[in-house]
């Protein structure tokens, strides 16, 4: 009867406040510090921008992410929320787990999402399978490759570096001669690179891990359910995202993934992982991994992240993923004949290695990239970005993913950049 009463008394309030005008929402804030207070100890007073309603603007996020919310996965995250360690949170845990199985097209038990960005995810893949005074083996052919080898060097690791210059890939002979030259315990690769727009080949190298003893990381942060990617297939041993790529979702969770190769190096450590947060041994508790009868608390997850989590998996099931891996390709394409019939370069020659939720055109001739963005962002409300780590002056990128994989937004993007290269000044050398 209370509950039923209270959601009656919050209908009311609701229709009383759809009656007023605008004008009474820009008083409240004067009506609020006009209040009587009682003498309290409080020195400083409420900031002034505090009381005021929250403003955000409405734009096209055309950039390497995130990218636009679809109002489904909008309407998920706003569901009125549960506690953490209720029955029903653990069923949805259950179901992102499964839906994450099912993007990685793995079978690993040891599947969760991280409570945080993918620097979260790529926190934990290394804290836990690497331990101090280890070898590891990065590639780095763009920013998230330097990432990995400082948070590796972090914790204590010894890193050897494998670099090209941003849009460079590395053959797998190359990778094996320097496996064998190391004998590391991890090697990292990120397969879709978005500061370069380079979608990194993978079969073959989970093969030449395995003939080393060595596991191999992936980064699928800007890659997953825009281009194919296989975790048992292709036998990765750690794979993980992000959630506000091509999945739509709000930034703030990240799936990830380890089979029983790296459990086994996971769970027979000498020291415990540098993190509490992301120790492996709690979190597999908490997302029901570690097949022990109750889950005890570790930390409050993002109720809200996982049901919108939650909702993006579900319309990437429903869609499937050859479907949305084709939709990307096909998107790409256009974007691409639009690019060139504007006079632009496409960043990365072979077409084969494009990333296609991220395209990467270079840097017009002539021309400030920063103030065709500044254009492009004020006159039509698109975020494009360009380039990041060590392709900052090389590039800018255009993001179609996901709920944004759509022609009519590769127009629209052709469109804002057709203007920006018109109006913006470009200089005589």
């Amino acid at each position: 009867m209370m509950q039923r009463a209270l959601f009656r008394r919050i209908a009311q309030v609701a229709q009383q406040t759809a009656a007023l005008d605008g004008s009474v929402v820009a008083r409240s804030a004067p009506l609020v510090q006009r209040q009587e207070r009682p003498m309290s100890s409080v020195t400083i007073p409420p900031p002034a921008c505090m009381l005021r309603p929250l403003e955000a603007p409405l734009r096209y996020l055309f950039g390497p992410g995130p990218s636009n919310v679809p109002p489904r996965i909008l309407a998920a995250g706003g569901r009125p929320i549960i506690g953490h360690l209720h029955p029903e949170m653990y069923e949805i845990m259950n179901d992102i787990k499964k839906g994450i199985q099912y993007a990685f097209q793995t079978e690993n038990n040891m599947t969760i999402a991280m409570s945080g960005s993918g620097h979260a995810a790529m926190e934990c893949a290394v804290f836990n399978t690497v331990e101090p005074g280890e070898n590891v083996v990065i590639a780095i052919n763009g920013i998230w490759g330097e990432r990995v080898a400082e948070i590796a060097e972090r914790m204590g690791a010894n890193v050897h570096r494998m670099v090209k210059s941003p849009g460079g890939y590395f053959s797998n002979k190359e990778i094996e001669q320097v496996i064998e030259k190391h004998k590391p315990v991890l090697f990292f690769l990120t397969h879709g690179e978005s500061s370069a727009g380079l979608c990194h080949p993978v079969d073959g190298i989970g093969d030449i891990c395995r003939k080393h003893d060595c596991l191999f990381l992936v980064d699928t942060v800007a890659s997953l359910g825009a281009a194919p990617i296989f975790m048992d297939q292709q036998n990765i041993d750690i794979l993980y995202t992000g959630s506000q790529k091509a999945l739509n979702a709000p930034p703030g969770t990240a799936p990830i993934s380890f089979n029983e190769r790296a459990c086994q190096k996971m769970f027979n450590r000498k020291n415990k992982p540098v993190s509490y947060l992301f120790d492996m041994t709690h979190l597999s508790n908490y997302w029901g991994c570690d097949e022990k009868p109750a889950r005890v608390y570790h930390h409050t997850g993002p109720v809200s992240g996982f049901f919108a989590l939650r909702e993006s998996l579900a319309i990437l099931a429903e869609r499937g993923l050859e479907a949305s891996w084709k939709k990307h390709k096909e998107v790409a394409a256009y974007l691409y004949r639009g690019l060139e019939d504007l006079g632009l370069k496409l960043f990365i020659p072979d077409r084969d290695l494009r990333l296609p939720s991220v395209t990467t055109i270079a840097i017009p001739e002539g021309y400030d990239w920063r103030e065709l963005l500044m254009y492009i962002m004020k006159n039509h409300q698109i975020e494009m970005t360009g380039g990041l780590g060590p392709s900052i002056g090389m590039v800018m990128r255009i993001g179609l993913m996901g709920y944004n994989c759509e022609k009519h937004n590769a127009d629209m993007a052709l469109h804002a950049l057709a203007d920006a290269l018109k109006n913006c000044k470009k200089s005589k050398a």
